[in-house]
């Protein structure tokens, strides 16, 4: 029996440390290859609809506004080398490496390149990816999926709807109420601690 045990730790170690270095990899071959455009952007000027929040997390409502859009240079220029190619270029930051992976104090956390919210901590889970997990957006609006056929996979890559900045991929074996478990990385956000006093759950998921 302890050997069955023991055998059981071996085999998943492994497993995570495969699953590790396969992500780490991706994230040097996107560097290497990637071309030097955001992932994937759009040509329509129609400015797009987001659901704008405080840093306390309450929701003050819709607004309308361009796709902010910036050069490479300008883009390299605000964000640090990791956070540029995950961010802009699709890459992927090594599993357990993230400093909001085992981030859960209360807060709201939002897009490192346009500051658009993406997530409440209220919807943030433990899900052992070594990602930040998340079992909903803060708002459906803020954010936009993309089909992703890299590493031989078909995965729903999850963007920033104001910046097209790549943030990471959702996945059907979340926690209820949803099912999904949205695996971000922590370079493409930024969190924004909650004061005590507004501690609450952020508003409609709309």
């Amino acid at each position: 029996m302890k050997d069955i045990s023991r055998r059981g730790l071996i085999f998943g170690g492994a497993t995570l440390g495969g699953l590790g270095l396969l992500f780490g990899v991706q994230r040097v071959l996107s560097s290497a290859f990637a071309d030097d455009e955001p992932t994937p952007t759009s040509d329509d000027p129609t400015p797009v609809t987001v659901i704008r929040f405080s840093d306390a997390g309450e929701r003050i409502g819709p607004i309308s506004e361009p796709r902010v859009r910036k050069t490479k240079q300008e883009w390299k220029k605000q964000l640090t080398p990791l956070s540029y190619d995950v961010a802009r270029r699709a890459g992927t930051e090594w599993a357990f490496s993230g400093e909001l992976d085992k981030q859960y104090s209360p807060g709201l956390y939002r897009c490192i390149c346009c500051g658009n919210a993406l997530f409440d901590s209220s919807a943030k889970f433990d899900s052992g990816t070594g990602w930040p997990s998340f079992w909903k957006p803060i708002a459906d609006k803020n954010v936009y999926e993309h089909k992703d056929i890299s590493l031989g996979m078909v995965r729903r890559e999850v963007l920033c709807k104001l910046c097209d900045a790549h943030l990471g991929h959702v996945f059907t074996d979340g926690p209820e109420p949803t099912g999904l478990r949205y695996c971000m990385n922590s370079v493409a956000l930024r969190f924004i601690p909650r004061p005590s006093a507004s501690s609450r759950p952020a508003g409609s998921n709309t």
